[in-house]
């Protein structure tokens, strides 16, 4: 790659003739600087029709002859409402008329809810991108989503992992990463520029309905949240989610390290894992839980929840020949003097 394609040295306005608005400045800076994307790299945007996505790919097709990236379309029909076929087709048309490649991914059946539809939408882009050799996979969530996101999961009882779920840049394959590159634009802007950019949006009226948790949050709390106790508060949440996710970078790495010196060789197809409850217990609690929670995860046939990682932490200070009743799937853990045995009772 030449010099003068890297990020840090690409300039800040485009070429001249390019519409140039603060939207563009703003993402043109945000990819430089925080290094999401590659020049000339190979993009599959994902693209609902909606004004979030169709400001993304409008702001990178105009982004496209300075970074002289390969930009595609794909869209994701989950079958649930009348209108997904049309739907798909118009964001079809966009594409031939944009002279992009296109990718139409369709559910055999509607997926039952929104985390099995997130699930397959994911998997589609991951299987779609590795196929096709695209590095990156582009979605428009933005600060608005980030903010509801943040919501979402603190009146589910997550902890600070949950809070900061929407991140920058994650893998979905050694291959692909996932980038979300208008976390800093709120759902206002784009609609503003979908308007000045006569974009036509396809409406969803599915975003209208009260029956979603996050409908109710974006329709509801959130204006509620705006009109009694801050009008910036979808930007005050984006920031606080933002200064969480550096926070567990951080803790995760400390983590992994604690966790490879506390797990210790097992000695029989019984035990699932061997841990140091000396070590452990003399760490932090913030890091003494990641550990638990990266263990379970290792062994538990479902995500571990805050009454799992606490059921085990107590074993960390519990007298000897302690155990806990079974966790899913049939395992308990056990003490034995200075060490805790995850033990699956079903080998014996």
């Amino acid at each position: 790659m030449s010099r003068e394609l890297l990020p840090e040295s690409l300039p800040e306005r485009p070429v001249p003739g390019n519409a140039w608005t603060d939207l563009h400045a703003r993402l043109h800076r945000t990819l430089r600087q925080r290094k999401l994307v590659e020049p000339m790299a190979r993009l599959l945007v994902a693209v609902s029709g909606g004004q979030d996505s169709l400001c993304l790919i409008k702001l990178l097709l105009d982004l496209q002859l300075l970074w002289q990236w390969e930009l595609a379309i794909v869209h994701c029909n989950h079958g649930w409402r009348e209108d997904a076929t049309a739907n798909a087709e118009w964001v079809g048309k966009l594409a031939q008329d944009w002279q992009l490649p296109f990718f139409l991914e369709t559910a055999t059946d509607p997926p039952p809810s929104e985390a099995a539809a997130r699930d397959w939408r994911y998997q589609c882009f991951t299987t779609l991108a590795e196929t096709h050799y695209y590095a990156y996979v582009l979605t428009a969530h933005t600060q608005s989503d980030r903010a509801e996101t943040l919501l979402y999961n603190l009146v589910r009882g997550s902890g600070t992992d949950g809070l900061q779920a929407l991140t920058w840049l994650r893998p979905l394959s050694a291959q692909v990463q996932l980038v979300r590159p208008l976390l800093e634009f709120s759902r206002q802007e784009t609609g503003q520029f979908c308007q000045q950019q006569q974009l036509t949006v396809w409406e969803d009226e599915t975003n209208r309905s009260l029956g979603h948790a996050r409908n109710r949050i974006r329709l509801d709390l959130i204006p509620y949240l705006q009109t009694h106790f801050n009008p910036q508060v979808e930007q005050a949440l984006a920031q606080t989610a933002e200064l969480l996710r550096a926070d567990v970078e951080y803790l995760e790495a400390v983590t992994e390290v604690l966790r490879k010196r506390a797990e210790l060789p097992t000695e029989s197809p019984q035990q699932r894992a061997v841990l140091d409850r000396l070590l452990l217990r003399t760490a932090p609690l913030t890091l003494q839980r990641r550990v638990v929670r990266q263990i379970l995860q290792q062994v538990l046939p479902c995500a571990p929840s805050y009454q799992h990682v606490e059921k085990l932490l107590f074993l960390f200070h519990a007298p000897n020949k302690a155990c806990t009743d079974p966790f899913p799937g049939g395992l308990i853990a056990t003490v034995q003097a200075d060490r805790i045995y995850l033990l699956d009772e079903s080998v014996g």
